[in-house]
């Protein structure tokens, strides 16, 4: 999940460099269309895996990060809801071992 402030915050970093280590299935999913608690939306964040290089090459070029073309936040929902499977079966395919 990729929100507005999400990007190299220290346990996320944590986490995608844990995930790259087992040789997970990756993938992001940017959230800031959604509303919060409040009813608002946030502005985009900037991609987590741009901070995180293999090789001197970022993670970013590898890494497929799903943003939905609409933008009223139910839509938004039913969007990511209808693409995660995908999404989820593309990060499998396409693991750290196959880079």
């Amino acid at each position: 999940m990729i929100g507005e402030k999400t990007a190299n915050r220290k346990w996320i970093n944590y986490e995608i460099k844990k995930a790259y280590e087992l040789n997970k299935g990756i993938v992001g999913i940017y959230i800031h269309k959604l509303k919060n608690a409040k009813g608002e939306q946030d502005s985009k964040g900037s991609n987590p895996f741009d901070y995180y290089n293999i090789s001197g090459v970022s993670m970013s070029k590898y890494v497929k990060c799903f943003e939905s073309n609409w933008s009223a936040s139910d839509n938004v929902y039913n969007d990511i809801k209808d693409n995660i499977e995908d999404l989820i079966e593309y990060g499998i395919e396409h693991k750290p071992s196959t880079w």
